[in-house]
């Protein structure tokens, strides 16, 4: 990033993109940006962000006043990269398409990748959707249609259709004066698929291989025959699996017939892998989407729900506590120790529940290893329970000056470890064998069970052993 203050670039002539680098925006420029626009210095804007990746240009949309989003598009006009809708967030997207007409919609996403644009289209209603498609050319238009017709979050919703395939029969040869001679191709491709008569995908050429092939070599003699191939109706998370275990740059899409219709490469696989950490990550702290550009209302009602469960199971622990009030009335020190059973439980638990997640959620966890899995979570939560155990007692005894009470809450440290560690492994393989998303629902069940137990187990022990 550029070490000269931002205050430096006087004139449009220095290369904006040096201030901008390879590390995103910094908030000088924003400010600057910011400051032209309400002074409509529209040629500074312009000169400033001409050269950024398209990227960049949707981070500084984000970043900008909800009011000048829609000027600063304005200012760009026909400048502005159509990549810059599919890179921008989904909600900000939406709030500027709501002022566009259906033309200028269709003007820039005619200029997208299939499945950036389908992105773009499933999110209007279903008639500006079909406004914004009797725009589009009757070719494009059938591959949208195509692509909004499979399942949201499948394989055929991220596949691209513009692909290489080339008969087995072909030489290297007759295959490159292909490439060179068709207008056609595809932006990007990173391997040429070879297909028998019927359209099957029967092997891959890799580009390099290829390029380094004498023009006489038969396709067939140098293909790879190993190949992962995509159903279109495969969930995403499913295909971003297959990327990652297998390292694949591009895969090969089919229908049910086996006919290859398609192409997803690993430039796609990244955004949904990247969707996939967020939406995980998301869900256990109870936020169903990063609502970070919604309204207020928007927001709050997203996360109402969450909080109520949290209420109805917040008071269901007040209930256990309830059950020992006489234990707490004649021994004040418990009301003062209590909280921390129940906090150490609830971290230790959340510690594992987001391992156990993530190991669900890449395949690292499944029936075959899990007992195993479990049998070290239990083995950890014994080491850090017997330690943080042996702490708090001893702790405990020197605050009141009472054995006991220490030796109480130690046992009952211990034990709600050991519960928080089961549960957290537990809880969401459980869910996981319903079919239930465990990022939804486990950190609900992990935490309201460590706080009943640690509750009931430390005023419970308490009781017995104190009175």
């Amino acid at each position: 990033m550029n070490d000269e203050p931002v205050e430096k670039l006087q004139s449009p002539s220095e290369d904006a993109e040096d201030v901008v680098g390879q590390y995103g925006l910094n908030d000088e420029l924003v400010e600057e940006i910011q400051t032209a626009i309400d002074e409509d210095r529209a040629d500074h804007v312009r000169a400033l962000v001409a050269d950024w990746h398209s990227a960049d240009i949707a981070d500084l949309i984000e970043q900008l006043k909800a009011k000048d989003r829609t000027t600063f598009l304005l200012i760009m006009g026909g400048a502005l990269d159509p990549d810059v809708y599919s890179d921008l967030d989904e909600n900000v997207r939406d709030d500027l398409v709501d002022d566009m007409e259906p033309a200028e919609i269709a003007a820039f996403i005619t200029e997208l990748e299939v499945d950036d644009a389908v992105d773009v289209l499933e999110d209007l209603e279903e008639d500006e959707q079909r406004e914004v498609l009797n725009e589009i050319p009757a070719e494009d238009r059938t591959a949208l249609e195509e692509g909004l017709g499979y399942e949201e979050d499948s394989a055929g919703r991220l596949m691209q259709r513009d692909l290489i395939a080339v008969p087995e029969f072909w030489t290297i040869g007759q295959t490159i004066d292909y490439l060179r001679d068709t207008d056609d191709l595809p932006d990007e491709f990173y391997e040429i698929f070879v297909v028998d008569p019927r359209h099957f995908p029967i092997g891959t050429v890799p580009l390099d291989r290829a390029m380094r092939s004498k023009r006489d070599v038969n396709v067939r003699d140098i293909m790879d025959t190993e190949q992962k191939l995509i159903p279109v109706d495969m969930d995403q998370e499913e295909v971003a699996y297959l990327f990652q275990q297998y390292r694949l740059t591009s895969a090969a899409v089919i229908n049910p017939s086996g006919m290859l219709i398609g192409v997803i490469t690993v430039d796609d696989i990244v955004d949904v892998i990247s969707e996939e950490a967020e939406e995980d990550l998301l869900l256990l702290a109870g936020v169903s989407e990063d609502d970070l550009f919604e309204n207020v209302l928007s927001t709050a009602r997203t996360r109402f729900p969450w909080l109520m469960v949290n209420l109805v199971t917040a008071t269901s622990a007040s209930v256990a506590i309830s059950m020992f009030d006489a234990t707490m009335e004649a021994i004040i020190a418990l009301a003062v120790l209590m909280p921390i059973v129940a906090s150490m439980g609830g971290n230790a638990g959340t510690q594992t529940l987001t391992v156990a997640v993530r190991a669900l959620a890449t395949k690292e966890l499944t029936s075959a290893n899990m007992w195993r899995i479990l049998g070290k979570e239990m083995f950890v939560a014994a080491l850090n329970g017997s330690f943080f155990a042996v702490m708090i007692g001893l702790i405990t005894w020197g605050w009141f000056g009472n054995p006991l009470i220490g030796m109480v809450i130690a046992i009952a440290m211990v034990t709600n470890i050991l519960v928080a560690g089961t549960a957290g492994m537990l809880v969401p393989v459980t869910l996981d064998k319903l079919n239930i998303d465990p990022a939804v629902a486990s950190s609900v069940f992990v935490t309201t069970t460590t706080d009943i137990i640690g509750f009931v187990a430390f005023l419970g022990l308490a009781t017995f052993v104190l009175l």
